[in-house]
């Protein structure tokens, strides 16, 4: 059974509205439990807690029959599931990709459920359930799922905390150039200054418990990490 995700229903959002609703999340979580003061952001317990989602393990690439499957959400059921390959309790080294993957989601339902239905005719398929809303997978980014990482990387790795750690690492808010950036591993295969990037902020992602490609994303966007040295005029 391979899986389209057909629904195309969802409007574009601005950034600054995808960011102001994580913010919107955080600040919620932190007034009904506990303040968020320092990473990493709690998203297993804000998606139980906060959310009222019930999280599970579950092997959903063969469920899918799709080796990319990362996660999907059931906005009936209030059911997160995350593929087995995420599972951090048997592959530590997966946390961070697990921990995107729950705010990925959480994105979803705040973002997306009012837009979507489930088809009940595929219950049969999925356990008694309805189809899925999402399958959320590595290879698959249309604007919907763009919109959902996006959210994910502010939820996980707000602005104030991020900047907080930057300052504390750093010892100021000056950004880091590539250039002045150690060369990549000789082994690696991916993008080099991809590569070099996330090397360096890795100590910053663990502290965030998200990958270096999330933490190198964020960090650009922030602007902390460039590509380029500014120009300066004289």
């Amino acid at each position: 059974m391979a899986w389209t995700n057909t629904n195309s229903t969802v409007p574009f959002l601005p950034e600054k509205h995808i960011e102001d609703d994580a913010e919107l999340l955080i600040a919620e979580y932190s007034r009904d439990h506990q303040p968020i003061a320092a990473p990493p952001v709690p998203i297993e317990e804000m998606i139980e807690a906060q959310l009222h989602l019930t999280v599970e393990i579950d092997d959903l690439r063969a469920t899918f029959e799709n080796d990319d499957v990362l996660g999907a959400i059931w906005f009936k059921d209030g059911l997160v599931k995350v593929d087995q390959s995420l599972d951090p309790h048997n592959r530590p080294a997966m946390l961070g990709r697990f921990r995107f993957t729950l705010a990925h989601e959480a994105a979803h339902w705040r973002l997306h459920r009012k837009y979507y239905q489930e088809d009940p005719s595929q219950a049969h398929l999925f356990g008694g359930r309805g189809a899925p809303a999402f399958v959320c997978r590595s290879s698959d980014k249309p604007p919907v799922e763009w919109q959902a990482d996006t959210y994910a990387g502010y939820l996980l790795m707000p602005r104030k905390l991020l900047v907080e750690a930057w300052r504390e690492w750093r010892g100021g808010l000056d950004p880091v150039v590539l250039a002045t950036l150690p060369p990549a591993p000789a082994n690696n295969v991916r993008d080099p200054d991809h590569a070099r990037m996330e090397q360096f902020c890795k100590p910053l992602a663990e502290k965030f418990e998200v990958s270096a490609e999330a933490m190198r994303i964020r960090l650009e966007r922030l602007g902390f990490l460039l590509r380029e040295a500014p120009s300066t005029l004289f």
